[in-house]
């Protein structure tokens, strides 16, 4: 499948309203390599599981005047191919979609 086609189907699980962990942010060393170490034991192909994992969501994360978080401000937002270069992750995203792994 084609990273385009690929993003469409998780924008849809994403939108369909999937649940994943979106609420914990990882905003410490120690909370970050937590959540990589689980997605690191992922298998590369297993999408669905790293956007739960992840916490991925279909919009930015930034309620209660916090910095909004957006994967188009994420420093692993590769812009002109819309992916996500965490090497954890590796997974075709949207600009306004979120995670809990975000980093300016």
């Amino acid at each position: 499948m084609d990273e385009e086609a690929l993003r469409r189907e998780l924008e849809h699980l994403l939108q369909q309203g999937l649940e994943t962990e979106w609420r914990e942010r990882a905003y410490t060393s120690e909370e970050v390599n937590r959540i990589v170490a689980r997605l690191q034991a992922i298998r590369p192909d297993d999408y669905v599981s790293k956007l739960k994992v992840a916490g991925f969501t279909s919009q930015p994360y930034g309620a209660g005047g916090e910095i909004e978080q957006a994967c188009e401000t994420c420093m692993y937002f590769v812009i002109h191919r819309q992916f996500c270069e965490l090497p954890e992750l590796q997974i075709p995203v949207r600009p306004k979609w979120s995670c809990r792994l975000w980093r300016i």
